[in-house]
């Protein structure tokens, strides 16, 4: 098996590639620089090969999957930094953009790129958050985003069959995402979530990888959007 990780030289899509390198698959993974991609790669090992991609630019990603020949398996974990988290009174129309042209948009055409190069039993696998069914005040602009590429999921799963097409929703999940002015203001996010979960923990990379994994190997599964955060939308 062929899978092709968008976004795989950190967190979850890192995450991901090691899950699915240790199985025995070969992993391909793109990164925005090519400092993470070398980083990644020695991580990996030898199922592993990688490339330097920015998925924003349209061309660059289309000439990357028509050099890869057929691949199995698709998983898009491209994702902005919650320029669009606040009250609402504070979302400003360049957040709300940006954080639609940082994630939105590089998903699903980073999706259109592969499609010639998909084998007619692969999926393609979305990343968005739970953010896009949460009650949680400040989180509009991220629930707009994230709702809107779990929206697509059931269309383009019977669009593009036989291709699977999926999604997986992570909740709170300790990434460098959280990454704020100081690693004391990230751990007292972090414990806060961690609170409001009946897990009683935020998510780790790990358990996210591990339902990505269950949705590229099921060939059964496709339309459906799998939740990963804990049971905080619960209590959110």
């Amino acid at each position: 098996m062929r899978v092709v990780i968008v976004g795989g030289t950190s967190g979850i899509g890192l995450a991901t590639a090691e899950l699915l390198a240790g199985e025995g698959h070969e992993v391909v993974v793109t990164g925005r620089s090519a400092e993470r991609v070398e980083a990644a790669l020695k991580r990996l090992g030898d199922r592993a090969s990688g490339e330097a991609l920015d998925a924003r630019d349209v061309e660059a990603t289309r000439a990357f999957f028509a050099g890869l020949g057929v691949v199995d398996h698709v998983v898009v974990t491209v994702s902005g930094r919650g320029q669009a988290a606040g009250p609402l009174r504070t979302l400003t129309r360049e957040k709300l953009t940006s954080a639609v042209q940082d994630k939105l948009v590089p998903q699903l055409l980073t999706a259109q790129a592969a499609l010639d190069t998909l084998s007619p039993e692969g999926s393609l696998t979305f990343v968005s958050a739970a953010s896009a069914r949460s009650s949680a005040p400040g989180v509009s602009g991220l629930a707009a985003v994230n709702g809107a590429l779990e929206s697509v999921v059931p269309g383009l799963a019977v669009e593009l069959a036989p291709i699977r097409v999926n999604a997986v929703s992570p909740g709170v999940i300790d990434t460098g995402w959280w990454t704020g002015p100081n690693e004391e203001g990230k751990a007292g996010v972090l414990a806060t979530a961690a609170q409001g979960s009946p897990t009683g923990r935020v998510g780790r990379p790990q358990d996210v990888a591990s339902a990505i994994a269950f949705v590229v190997g099921n060939s059964f599964v496709t339309g459906t959007v799998i939740t990963v955060d804990g049971g905080w939308r619960l209590k959110a």
